[in-house]
């Protein structure tokens, strides 16, 4: 009497459909990569939603008459530096949130950035909710 089964199990494994669920990533990867670019740059400002999660060390603001603010007090351009200084001096982790009226034109808030860059200050541009 001859009990051997008809049916054999095949210990092959069929790669094929792995082959094509790699080749839809990698086409998917690929057509999605372009899209997201490091360079771009969405800046509307400065109205925008959300909060900053920053601890804020100290205030820059720039009212419409080009007037600088250090927290409440009023400082010339000329000794904006040497005050920051003074104030962020100690600090762990110094942060500048820097508060630009609409009609401010860029370069006076570009100054202020490049004051931050030189001493190694990070800076947080507050925009309205």
């Amino acid at each position: 009497m001859n009990l051997r089964g008809r049916n054999k199990v095949s210990p092959e494994f069929s790669m094929s459909s792995m082959t094509d669920i790699v080749f839809l990533l990698l086409v998917f990867f690929m057509l999605t990569s372009p899209v997201i670019t490091p360079e771009a740059l969405d800046l509307i400002l400065p109205k925008a939603k959300g909060k900053t999660t920053n601890v804020q060390s100290l205030s820059v603001s720039i009212d419409k008459d080009l007037n600088l603010f250090i927290n409440k007090d009023q400082v010339s351009e000329e000794n904006l530096e040497i005050e920051l200084q003074q104030r962020l001096q100690g600090e762990e982790d110094p942060t500048i949130i820097l508060r630009a009226e609409e009609s401010v034109p860029i370069q006076n808030a570009v100054s202020v950035m490049d004051i931050a860059k030189r001493n190694q200050y990070k800076v947080v541009l507050a925009v309205k909710p």
